[in-house]
Formats: structure tokens, C-alpha cells, sequence
């Protein structure tokens, strides 16, 4: 921009920075009384009317790098405050709203051109949008990893490979079990047999209501992968519904000794195991 023109820009930041204060209280006041835990952001509102501030002196690109960090660490925020994205989106809007008003000002008192008004509100303006966007898609960045993050924790407590002893296991599974959780079942399975070194694992399916045929066969081949580690595999707790669904899949079980229930599995798997000292 021309000098002059960053004259009367240095003017209007000198203005909101002196004024930034009192803009930020007067929003948390405004909030206070029905949303307690957005009166806390009164740093990223100062961080923000800051840097809405000091980008009306920078080219584009610099001030988009300024933008997209403060919209980094108010989705940041956000996400890990479990608040939604409306919020950051409400208060960049407000002060879009806030701070055209002070360029309004400044353009009356210091008799700015209709060109230089236009100049300086249309960079304020896209400034904002540019902040929309990018705490918009950091949001949207940091919350699905956050849900990936907490699906991989569910998982992970799904399929849990118990140790009854230095070579037994228990793999207790609970609720129902569909193809993707199959899924993970054999690739924990799998790891932890090998990384407890285990010779003999009770996969306990009692509190599995029903599973289908190709969940059916999926855990099969579970068993099949254990055994090919060298690790015998019993099976207890195998309800009606769910052997009759390895009889329609023609799934041989001879070869696995199964238990009516747990207790039985790991009575006969202490027996066995004591039986071979």
C-alpha cells in the first residue's frame, strides 16, 4: 500500500490496540451469565483483536501465517474443551462487525478517501474470511483425530489380552461383534499372543450375544493365525445361536477344545498345564 495509506493504517491499529481491553471484556461480560466456560477465551480474544490489528499493516500472505496460527490454537482450544466450532466462528464475526466500526470511525475523523475506505475494509474483510477458514479446517483436523484417537482407545479396550499366568491368556470378549472389530480382534490377538509369548490362550465369547457368519469365519481365522504361532487356543462360553452358526459355515471344531464356561476353561487349562511339569 501506499505510504499514506499505511499512515492512516497505523492509526487504526494503534486505535484497536489501545481499545482491545475493553472489546474483550465488554464480549465476556456479554457472555457470562449462559455460557460460563467461553468468559475463559478472553486470552485468544485478546490474541485475536491483536492480530486482526497487526495484519491490516502486513501483505497477504503474512497475514494469512498469523491468521492460520491463531485459528491453530483456538481449534486447539476448542477441541480440547469438547466446545463447539460456532464459538470461534460467533467471535471472529462479532469483532469483524467491532472493528469495522472503528474504521469507520477513523475514516470520518481523519477524512479518508472513498478509495482508501474501500482499500482498508476489503483487506480487513478478507483477513476475516481467512480466519474463518483456517480455524474452520483446523477444527475439523484436530477433532477427527481426536475421534480416531478415541475409537483406537476403545478398541484397544475391546481386546484385551489378559495373563493368567506367564504362558496362559485370556481374551474375554464383551458385546456384539461385527467385522471390523474382527478385524482388530485378530491384529491384537495376534500381537499380544506373540509379544507374551503365551502357549495357550481362552478366548471366553460368554458375553457375545450373536455374531454372523462372516464375523463367524473371521474368528476363525484368528484361531488358525494363534495356532500357526504355536499357541493353543480353547474356547469357552460359546452360546447356542453362535455354534449353530459355525455348523452352517461348516467350520471344524474338532480340532478346538471348546467349555461351557470360563471356570471350566481355566479349571482344565491349570489342570493341563500342571499335568506337563
Amino acid at each position: 500500500m501506499p505510504y499514506i495509506q499505511q499512515e492512516k493504517l497505523h492509526a487504526i491499529r494503534e486505535n484497536i490496540l489501545q481499545r482491545k481491553e475493553e472489546l474483550a471484556e465488554n464480549k465476556r461480560e456479554d457472555l457470562a451469565e449462559s455460557h460460563n466456560i467461553y468468559t475463559e477465551l478472553t486470552t485468544f480474544r485478546l490474541e485475536l483483536l491483536t492480530t486482526y490489528a497487526d495484519s491490516l499493516l502486513m501483505e497477504k500472505e503474512a497475514a494469512n501465517e498469523v491468521m492460520e496460527q491463531w485459528g491453530n490454537n483456538m481449534a486447539n482450544l476448542l477441541v480440547d474443551h469438547g466446545l463447539p466450532l460456532n464459538l470461534a466462528l460467533e467471535e471472529i464475526s462479532h469483532y469483524r462487525h467491532v472493528i469495522g466500526e472503528i474504521i469507520k470511525e477513523e475514516a470520518k475523523s481523519n477524512d479518508f478517501s472513498f478509495d482508501a475506505f474501500y482499500q482498508i475494509i476489503s483487506h480487513f474483510n478478507t483477513i476475516v474470511d481467512n480466519a474463518i477458514q483456517f480455524v474452520s479446517k483446523s477444527y475439523v483436523k484436530d477433532y477427527s483425530e481426536k475421534i480416531n484417537y478415541a475409537q483406537y482407545a476403545i478398541d484397544e479396550l475391546s481386546v484385551p489380552v489378559v495373563r493368567m499366568t506367564e504362558e496362559i491368556g485370556i481374551l474375554p470378549l464383551v458385546g456384539d461383534l461385527d467385522t471390523k472389530r474382527a478385524q482388530h480382534l485378530m491384529e491384537s490377538a495376534l500381537e499380544k499372543g506373540s509379544q507374551y509369548k503365551l502357549k495357550w490362550l481362552i478366548l471366553d465369547l460368554s458375553a457375545v450375544p450373536i455374531i454372523d457368519t462372516m464375523v463367524a469365519d473371521q474368528l476363525f481365522k484368528v484361531i488358525a493365525g494363534l495356532q500357526l504361532l504355536g499357541i493353543e487356543v480353547f474356547i469357552s462360553g460359546i452360546r447356542p445361536e453362535i455354534a449353530q452358526t459355525m455348523v452352517s459355515l461348516g467350520i471344524k471344531t474338532e480340532e478346538i477344545r471348546s467349555f461351557s464356561s470360563l471356570h471350566q476353561a481355566v479349571q482344565y487349562t491349570n489342570l493341563f498345564t500342571r499335568s506337563l511339569i
